[in-house]
């Protein structure tokens, strides 16, 4: 399963979701797992009085969390890519995915 997070975007390729906000991939993953792909941008847009919305690395965090508690798992052949043009979003998602990733490839071993 691959999903494209993106508030404006559309993919290039083939997804079997899009997301257009926080909330919605929150709500695929809350019934259906953590996809083995996903394609993250960082800033979802924002409210109409101005407020930002959560980001593709508050998702990112929140993937996290929920392998931490065992709720939701990522699986064993999860990817991904940050497709976002925002340098820093870019870095924070490949960073917080990336140290994870490999420290739970270490801690199962």
């Amino acid at each position: 399963m691959k999903m494209y997070l993106d508030d404006i975007r559309e993919p290039k390729d083939s997804y079997d979701v899009i997301a257009r906000s926080y909330e919605e991939a929150v709500m695929f993953v809350q019934k259906n797992g953590i996809p083995s792909y996903i394609s993250f941008d960082h800033d979802l847009g924002c409210e109409d009085t101005g407020e930002i919305l959560k980001s593709g690395y508050d998702f990112a965090k929140w993937l996290v969390d929920m392998d931490i508690e065992n709720i939701y798992k990522f699986p064993d052949n999860f990817s991904f890519n940050i497709h976002s043009a925002n340098p820093i979003g870019r870095n924070n998602i490949n960073s917080i995915l990336n140290n994870y990733l490999k420290f739970k490839v270490r801690y199962k071993e």
